[in-house]
């Protein structure tokens, strides 16, 4: 059950692979997802793409498949109406980067995520 408070929480265990799978599609440039269908995620948007390669390509270094330390910062929290997670990605050089995908989980749906931008908070 996600808590619905006030406090950040750890991404939960079961989402990692969904969220390992979206990263590894970002690092081979698919930002929207075209090819690697993830289960559970909606499609992205061809804006919402655009603005992620952007991001990426403005920070300097290529995304890489995710570091399993980047669950020591990666968080979930409540939001009045969705839960918004927070999943620090990893680059080329960097295990766990300043690069943060932002997705959205909505309320009383609970089982599509919305990813909806990465950037540097």
């Amino acid at each position: 059950m996600l808590q619905k408070d006030d406090h950040e929480h750890p991404v939960p265990e079961p989402w990692r692979s969904m969220f390992k799978e979206i990263a590894g599609a970002f690092a081979t440039g698919d930002f929207q997802l075209r090819n690697a269908r993830v289960e559970g995620v909606e499609p992205v948007e061809r804006g919402i793409a655009d603005h992620i390669a952007a991001n990426v390509a403005a920070y300097g270094r290529p995304l890489a498949h995710l570091n399993d330390a980047t669950w020591e910062r990666s968080v979930y929290r409540w939001m009045d109406g969705y839960w918004q997670v927070l999943v620090d990605l990893t680059t080329v050089g960097e295990p766990v980067s300043d690069l943060t995908l932002h997705a959205r989980l909505d309320e009383p749906d609970g089982c599509r995520l919305t990813i909806e931008s990465v950037h540097v908070p």
